[in-house]
């Protein structure tokens, strides 16, 4: 009896230690903001602190992440945001990058038609005309709170006083050093004798002088006067043909949104140019028959699933998706029910689906270096922002007495139909260049509703993997009823038709899942981190955060 008393009691204490180890889920009541950088989701922080809503938080935390995160975070960029008010209005708005008014259909090809891969991808010609900035201005018009100089002043504080750089950081900027140098041979603040060690501050005057002028001159204080002359002279140094008409001329776009059903759930998320948005409700469409709960995550089954429903999803987006402005995207056709499953009618349980036997479908009458943030106010209002530079650090090209990165979004157009982009996607004729045109994008931006009430709100860079990683951290969150941050943290994989490999972060599968996938067909790619989510959840409690720890990612509430 002694005995037994004393394993029981030291059971008790191995339970208790256990408990007492486990870090309990933070939950915030009056706002939250997760973003990719401490200093930037502390800029965001302060600003709802202060008094501001979730779109003033929105606009400091973007030109924050300008200064803090240069390898995504920008003003020579563009991207998405997703809006959902507290009494459940929401609004969607399009500040993507446009192809100069000098481009052309086939300016990235050799004599021989075929694609110069560096000429879309480096350099001055690879640039998009920038619309963060546009963006931001209209956004803030439309919905904030506070003044602008009070949003703009802390990115300018960090820009002029410096903050430290982190270890990732670190060892980005080293790695670059020499394409750098290579395309900014006057020398720029990211580039430095020594190597760049944590905890060194990295200060950009030029870049603190250019957000001096948005925030005095607002749009005009970069796409006219001393900014934009400074653009068009620097693109203009290496056959880029960038304009002050390609500025001046420069709006960003009020879209409705796509909204969309998953059983209980309500999604609102982008249109195209985005090709997120339609791409995401397929996935949605697909799956939703099976139970995939019962059957567990990344399991044999529910991956094979997930792996056909991509094959198709991303079939159609080569075909199908474009800019809406230039090209009649059939968004009603692609975002039927019943059309999807007919899609999914040819799935073989017993092997993988060849690649090239799926085409696109006939209808019933994008490094990975871009950035999200996800903020949520005291009042419940939510955006949702995906916002990039293309390819990490852009183009490499810095505006010389500016100090910005500029994009090179270019080659997110279907430089040649047929030819897959940098990210290995590819395109058709819906998506290739022509004058004043957006470039198709995977960002894919998301709040989601249960019962009429604000339920999560997501997003993440990630190039192609953009669309998938929403997915299954969305599906992590419903059918496998992780909590946010143990849903962000979850391994991920990535299909995207072609090429026909199933890319998968390490330790994704175990061993026995694996084995079968391999016997039924399907290449499995190992590769590094695929995405990185930043996203909110409301609970009963109040707001839970998840920020992704492939990343500097952080969560800041109150």
């Amino acid at each position: 009896m002694k005995n037994l008393s004393l394993s029981f009691w030291l059971l008790l204490v191995t339970i208790n230690i256990a408990y007492a180890l486990q870090s309990p889920i933070p939950v915030y009541k009056k706002g939250l903001v997760v973003s990719a950088h401490p200093e930037a989701s502390k800029v965001g922080l302060e600003i709802l602190k202060y008094g501001g809503n979730a779109i003033d938080a929105a606009v400091a935390v973007q030109f924050a992440l300008a200064v803090v995160y240069p390898n995504a975070g920008n003003i020579g960029g563009g991207g998405f945001m997703v809006y959902r008010d507290y009494k459940g209005a929401t609004s969607t708005l399009d500040f993507r990058e446009k192809a100069p008014i000098k481009a052309y259909k086939d300016m990235y090809l050799d004599n021989s038609g075929n694609p110069i891969k560096e000429k879309s991808i480096y350099g001055r010609l690879s640039c998009g005309v920038p619309g963060t900035v546009d963006g931001m201005v209209n956004a803030h018009l439309k919905y904030g709170k506070l003044n602008w100089q009070n949003v703009l002043q802390p990115a300018i504080n960090l820009a002029k006083n410096g903050f430290s750089v982190t270890k990732d950081q670190a060892e980005e900027l080293n790695g670059q050093k020499k394409i750098f140098e290579k395309y900014n041979p006057e020398g720029t603040d990211l580039v430095k004798n020594t190597k760049w060690v944590a905890g060194d501050i990295l200060k950009q005057p030029e870049l603190a002088h250019t957000l001096e002028l948005i925030k005095t001159e607002g749009r005009a204080g970069f796409y006219a006067g001393e900014i934009a002359a400074l653009i068009v002279k620097e693109t203009n140094k290496e056959q880029g043909i960038i304009s002050l008409k390609d500025l001046e001329s420069y709006q960003s776009i009020w879209r409705k949104p796509i909204v969309g059903k998953y059983k209980d759930y309500t999604l609102i998320t982008m249109p195209p140019p985005s090709s997120g948005g339609i791409a995401l409700m397929q996935l949605l469409h697909s799956v939703e028959p099976y139970p995939i709960a019962k059957w567990g995550q990344n399991k044999d089954s529910t991956v094979r699933l997930l792996v056909e429903a991509a094959r198709r999803v991303y079939a159609d987006r080569s075909e199908y998706l474009g800019d809406p402005d230039f090209y009649k995207v059939p968004q009603n056709a692609l975002l039927n029910y019943d059309y999807q499953q007919k899609r999914m009618e040819n799935m073989n349980w017993d092997k993988a689906t060849l690649s090239s036997d799926i085409k696109p479908g006939e209808l019933i009458n994008e490094s990975e270096e871009t950035t999200h943030f996800s903020i949520v106010d005291k009042k419940g209002n939510a955006v949702s922002i995906t916002t990039t530079l293309n390819g990490s650090y852009g183009s490499k090209v810095i505006v010389k007495g500016a100090g910005f990165l500029l994009n090179n979004e270019m080659d997110d157009f279907s430089v040649k139909a047929g030819s897959p982009n940098m990210y290995g996607v590819t395109g058709g004729t819906a998506n290739e260049i022509e004058p004043g045109k957006r470039m198709l994008s995977s960002m894919t931006p998301t709040i989601i509703e249960k019962d009429k009430k604000l339920f999560m709100v997501l997003g993440t860079p990630g190039g192609s993997t953009i669309i998938t990683s929403v997915f299954q951290t969305i599906l992590n969150v419903i059918e496998f009823k992780q909590d946010m941050q143990t849903a962000v943290n979850s391994k991920r994989f990535h299909h995207q038709w072609l090429p026909d490999e199933v890319f998968t972060e390490e330790d994704v599968f175990d061993v026995a899942t694996q084995q079968k996938l391999k016997e039924k067909g399907y290449v499995l790619t190992l590769r590094g981190n695929i995405g990185r989510v930043d996203a909110i959840l409301k609970t009963k409690k109040g707001y839970q955060g998840g920020a992704d720890p492939r990343g500097d990612d952080t969560t800041a509430g109150y």
